[in-house]
């Protein structure tokens, strides 16, 4: 059995948002959830950026479109939000693409639209340049 990464802060990453689904239920819009998530992340004293932003860089240039992660939790652990039904492998993707941009290790990909909280643990590894989904 492998370590997970950021073990503990990611169990308090999903122990936030389930208390979030556990309040809110599904069928809000992404915005609300990420209100509540700022609002929890305060209270808990977890430190977190909001809409972080990221250039993309391709060879040797900068694109002009950036990307903005949902947060950026601990300084560390890309947190996606979603409020859909199921969770798409387009989805996954993009998060994993935060990930490359961004350079770090974990993605916790969440979707609150169901009525029972779905999440994935996406981990990027840049020396293989793959990715491995954890439970």
């Amino acid at each position: 059995m492998t370590d997970l990464i950021y073990k503990e802060e990611s169990y308090q990453i999903i122990g936030i948002c389930m208390e979030v689904h556990n309040n809110l239920g599904p069928g809000f819009l992404e915005i609300v959830y990420k209100d509540a998530l700022e609002y929890e992340f305060e209270l808990a004293g977890i430190p977190y950026s909001r809409e972080k932003r990221y250039e993309v860089n391709y060879k040797d240039i900068v694109l002009p479109h950036d990307f903005y992660a949902d947060f950026v939790v601990f300084d560390k652990i890309i947190l996606e939000v979603q409020g859909i039904k199921g969770i798409p492998e387009e989805y996954i993707a993009r998060t994993l693409n935060y990930l490359k941009v961004s350079g770090n290790k974990l993605g916790l990909l969440v979707n609150f639209g169901e009525l029972k909280l779905q999440y994935k643990r996406l981990v990027f590894d840049k020396k293989l340049r793959e990715w491995k989904e954890l439970r």
